[in-house]
């Protein structure tokens, strides 16, 4: 029988503790000093530490939108913005799962009962360290750091479903084959997951049965707690077409209502709902109270809808997607509040969460359900064996990773940058525009690049071996991971200008996506207005001329843009399609074209687009 990713992480834990066990009995007592809390209430009959009280305390850490940085993040990306008591704020470096490993081990100690989850988005839009190997390093890392559950995110479905259940049962990858050898020299077979990925809103449009499991259930002492895992519905909005081929995605509270019915009726009454959807918190400090003046009164959002009409069945949500820091109540339908977390993304904060589990009842008392997150500090150990696996894919990777493709003159903002435009959105713009502007090529006069799928900043700090200012490839390939194909296609102005209008209205109105564009386009973006009037039309150039509703102009954007992909059905409708080279070869040809160590590529002024405030 093949071993199930519960077998799978027993075995690993019996052989970890047949090695501590000494070692480990000397921690415990350390950390657990006469008259610790030992993570139980007592109320009433039962002695303290053997769990016959009336009330157990679990601890739930939580984290989302890991996106397979196992490395330190690069630049700002890598920062939480953290605000001092004297009401001042400080970027403070964070992330790793070296450090990681480290939080979380660290918040574990003292508590009897512990659980780990996480949001989705595990992998996908990874860097090269992970996305290389198609992320198996960080499912390895994930089962090192013990995390119990996840959902899938929309990115688990980047490769397409037979990927992502590769990531769950194991095998080696269909064309790759196996990364690693045996001692003996043999293939070393990827053992998948340890850990269960749910999918209880994504199933088969044929079967209509769910892809993966719905929910599952934490189970300790007789304490029970069901974990139901989702991703958000609009999910093929946001993925590549093929990825996602074959599958139908449910409405979120629908689904999550219909399964806590379920677990409810095998006797499970404490329920949490992991949520790949999020919100927006009204200040981008780490540690907002966005219950100010009132319950959930600081954070905004689809979450925030989906909150207020899951079923009072639910406990607790653990959100993610919009890489945001809250930990909010937000009122559920009968009016009582319910926490409702994220811990921001790529490994930099974990969510603590205090579950209060009656066990008269089986339920939560949610007047006692305490959450903050914290930071993953980089100024703590790291764990050695995160350390160690690290260096072991780091050496496989090693030849390709640090071969160098260009320089740069400074620090270059792409996913770090908070602006509308950002100066790597400018330098992958015309990388695009460059590579698909001959008439053999495509003939291009506009290229647009989906923000979302600028994945870091460039750092001009050297990391490593290489020089200062140096872009290696694996740089390169952190910053656009997807491997999308270019796309050249005819539009006509009016199509480019609704283009642009679709930033700001219909699915984007809310959040606006502010589409990066090539040299030579030009506009103004008036925040001062609503919905699509945020777009001045007669201000839209291109090389100092108005664009022409009635011309037809060849544009270039990646296939994901080309679909239609992230609210854009404009850019969808374009003709006469000519697919070129990859993004990521499009951005290194650029770079090998227009740099040289005594001519780094200046950081960009990022001044195309005229912001009206």
């Amino acid at each position: 029988m093949p071993a199930t990713p519960q077998r799978r992480r027993v075995a690993r834990r019996l052989t970890a503790g047949a090695v501590a066990l000494t070692a480990a009995a000397g921690v415990v007592a350390a950390a657990l000093p006469a008259g610790a809390d030992s993570g139980e209430r007592h109320h009433g009959s039962g002695k303290p530490g053997h769990g016959h009280g009336r009330t157990v305390d679990v601890q739930l850490l939580s984290f989302n939108d890991l996106h397979g940085n196992l490395e330190p993040p690069q630049g700002s990306s890598g920062t939480v913005t953290e605000k001092l008591p004297d009401g001042t704020t400080k970027a403070t470096p964070a992330g790793g799962v070296e450090y990681l490993a480290t939080s979380l081990r660290e918040a574990r100690k003292g508590h009897r009962y512990s659980v780990t989850a996480a949001a989705g988005d595990m992998i996908g839009g990874s860097p090269l360290l992970s996305g290389l190997f198609h992320d198996e390093p960080t499912v390895e890392a994930l089962n090192k750091l013990d995390l119990d559950v996840t959902s899938v995110g929309n990115h688990e479905f980047d490769e397409g479903r037979a990927e992502l259940l590769r990531m769950q049962k194991g095998g080696c990858h269909p064309t790759a084959g196996c990364f690693e050898k045996t001692a003996s020299g043999k293939p070393k077979k990827f053992e998948g997951a340890d850990f269960p990925y749910l999918a209880a809103n994504v199933t088969d449009e044929k079967t209509r049965k769910p892809i993966l499991k719905p929910y599952w259930v934490w189970k300790k002492n007789g304490v029970k707690i069901g974990f139901i895992g989702v991703t958000l519905e609009g999910t093929p909005n946001v993925v590549t077409a093929e990825g996602v081929k074959g599958l139908k995605f449910g409405d979120e509270v629908e689904t999550i209502n219909k399964y806590a019915a379920e677990l409810n009726r095998q006797g499970v009454k404490s329920i949490v709902a992991l949520i790949h959807e999020g919100g927006q918190p009204a200040s981008g400090t780490y540690d907002y109270n966005c219950d100010s003046p009132g319950p959930g009164d600081g954070i905004s959002g689809p979450i925030v809808e989906i909150a207020k009409n899951v079923t009072p069945k639910v406990d607790a949500l653990v959100t993610g997607h919009t890489h945001q820091s809250y930990a909010c109540t937000v009122p559920d339908p009968s009016g009582q509040p319910r926490t409702v977390t994220s811990a921001a993304s790529i490994g930099r904060l974990y969510t603590d969460t205090t579950l209060t589990y009656d066990r008269r009842t089986k339920d939560i008392v949610r007047t006692s359900v305490k959450s903050a997150n914290h930071i993953v500090r980089r100024d703590q150990d790291k764990a050695a064996d995160m350390t160690s696996l690290i260096a072991r894919w780091n050496a496989l990777a090693a030849p390709i990773a640090n071969r160098p493709q260009g320089w740069i003159a400074g620090d270059i903002a792409g996913r770090g940058s908070t602006a509308y435009e950002s100066p790597l959105g400018d330098v992958i713009a015309d990388a695009q525009l460059e590579a698909l502007s001959p008439a053999d090529k495509g003939g291009a006069q506009i290229a647009f690049m989906n923000p979302g799928g600028i994945r870091s900043d460039l750092a001009y700090k050297a990391s490593g071996s290489e020089g200062d200012g140096v872009v290696t490839y694996g740089e390169a390939f952190t910053v656009q991971p997807f491997t999308n194909m270019m796309n050249v296609v005819d539009l006509t102005g009016a199509q480019v200008v609704a283009a642009l209008q679709q930033q700001v209205s219909g699915s984007n109105e809310a959040k606006p996506r502010i589409l990066q564009i090539s040299k030579g386009l030009t506009y103004t973006l008036d925040t001062t207005k609503t919905g699509a009037a945020r777009i001045d039309v007669a201000s839209v150039k291109l090389n100092g001329a108005a664009i022409d509703p009635a011309k037809t102009y060849r544009v270039a954007m990646n296939e994901f843009l080309a679909g239609g992909g992230d609210g854009f059905a404009a850019l969808g409708q374009g003709k006469n399609k000519l697919v070129g080279a990859s993004d990521l070869d499009v951005f290194n040809a650029y770079l090998a074209k227009n740099t040289a160590a005594d001519k780094p590529l200046p950081v960009p002024a990022a001044d195309r687009i005229t912001v009206v405030k």
